[in-house]
């Protein structure tokens, strides 16, 4: 199965596994994000992105510039390991990785997650790529892409004992929409994926096919 047909089972089983009250929550807090037509304010094709640097799994900072010097960079911004979505794509992302270096490209994956959080989820799916922890939201919310967990969707996760509070190292309860970048050399987007539904993601081939 490729990725849109894995994350269409995801979602398939969870609504049939999932208690309809709590289910009803998850589904009403995605269609406030989509009412509110959030991916528009995000960065897309056209715009540029600024340098950032970010700690990888190790603590150890690294800079958009410094792959920017070497070639194109595809950049994955995802809610956390915790997320059965993201771990799919994380997972599709590293099926594809030789091919994105064929291409020049480089490939980093950036979460609110601490820099511990992301060693787990890296070590999880056996990732090949840098894992950056966007402590607060930063990047994300310089890119447009960072909304506030509504309320009732936090009792929701607390019911399925998942503290996004710990895993991302503050109370602000604030998480990054999918989206998937492709970054020429000069920092121009090339290619912009941002959706408010999380259980949708960019299909490795368009990102390959961009390259």
């Amino acid at each position: 199965m490729n990725l849109t047909e894995q994350l269409k089972e995801k979602k398939e089983q969870s609504a049939a596994n999932i208690p309809k009250d709590k289910l009803d929550v998850m589904l009403n807090s995605t269609q406030q994000l989509i009412n509110q037509h959030l991916s528009n304010n995000a960065l897309n094709v056209g715009d540029t992105i600024a340098n950032f640097e970010l700690p990888n799994i190790n603590n150890e900072k690294e800079s958009l510039n410094s792959y920017l010097d070497k070639g194109a960079v595809v950049i994955s911004f995802y809610r956390g390991g915790w997320c059965p979505y993201c771990n799919l794509e994380l997972k599709a992302l590293q099926a594809v990785l030789p091919e994105i270096k064929e291409k020049g490209a480089s490939l980093l994956a950036i979460s609110p997650e601490t820099p511990d959080n992301s060693l787990s989820t890296s070590e999880k799916n056996k990732l090949e790529f840098s894992v950056l922890s966007d402590i607060d939201n930063k990047v994300a919310k310089n890119m447009g892409l960072v909304f506030k967990m509504p309320e009732a969707l936090k009792d929701v996760y607390s019911a399925f004992n998942l503290d996004v509070a710990k895993h991302n190292g503050n109370k602000d309860y604030e998480l990054p929409m999918a989206a998937t970048y492709v970054v020429n050399t000069k920092g121009t987007i090339t290619y912009a994926f941002v959706s408010e539904d999380y259980t949708e993601r960019a299909n490795p081939q368009d990102i390959l096919q961009v390259l």
